[in-house]
């Protein structure tokens, strides 16, 4: 299936998903949210994705749809539904595979309660049930797209060590300012890196 190109801007991709829920597990699932809220450890392995910008799962409950007047026909609908956002860098497909590596039991534990969802293993079934819930997203604004979230946080690294350096620059001398400016680069090397567009795959 092709990819919808208003999903990405530059090095980043925004992921919208939702899924039906029963409402009589809605109960449920927000108890789910409310213990990883006072237990935030049993997040820490998606904390730690560090190409993940965020992720966050919202219950919309079958009454909380707008309506905005006579001009609009009532909704009489079954279910409540869990939705999805998420923005991160690299592939659709290397996103989902990540989620269902790192975290199987805790997708499962959230959308198990998802009408016909058919588990985070094997990940083939998963990928189709996320595909075939996906909303495409129709405006997608990224504030530095030629940047991964790591360059980012490198760029903020490296901003503070300048910063740093630029304050002990009137009062040293050449040769402090030598030793001050060879520290600065050691403690910074890792986080020098290259911006710019996402690599095109060679061609077979």
């Amino acid at each position: 299936m092709a990819e919808n190109s208003s999903n990405v801007n530059g090095k980043a991709y925004a992921i919208n998903v939702v899924t039906p829920i029963k409402p009589w597990t809605t109960l449920l699932q927000k108890l789910v949210f409310w213990f990883v809220g006072v237990r935030p450890a049993t997040a820490s392995r998606l904390v730690k994705l560090s190409f993940i910008h965020f992720a966050r799962w919202v219950i919309v409950e079958k009454n909380q749809f707008p309506w905005l007047g006579e001009g609009q026909p009532r909704e009489e609908l079954q279910y409540d539904y869990l939705l999805f956002n998420s923005n991160f860098n690299g592939t659709w497909s290397q996103y989902i595979d990540a989620f269902s590596d790192v975290l199987p039991s805790g997708l499962n534990l959230i959308w198990n309660w998802s009408v016909k969802f058919p588990g985070s293993r094997p990940g083939t079934s998963f990928k189709k049930y996320i595909r075939h819930n996906q909303v495409d997203t129709e405006y997608y604004y990224v504030a530095y797209p030629g940047a991964t979230i790591n360059d980012v946080k490198s760029a903020g690294a490296v901003s503070a060590e300048l910063e740093t350096l630029a304050t002990k620059a009137d009062s040293c001398t050449p040769e402090e300012f030598e030793r001050h400016y060879n520290r600065m680069l050691l403690k910074v090397q890792k986080n020098l890196g290259q911006t710019g567009p996402a690599p095109v795959p060679a061609s077979d």
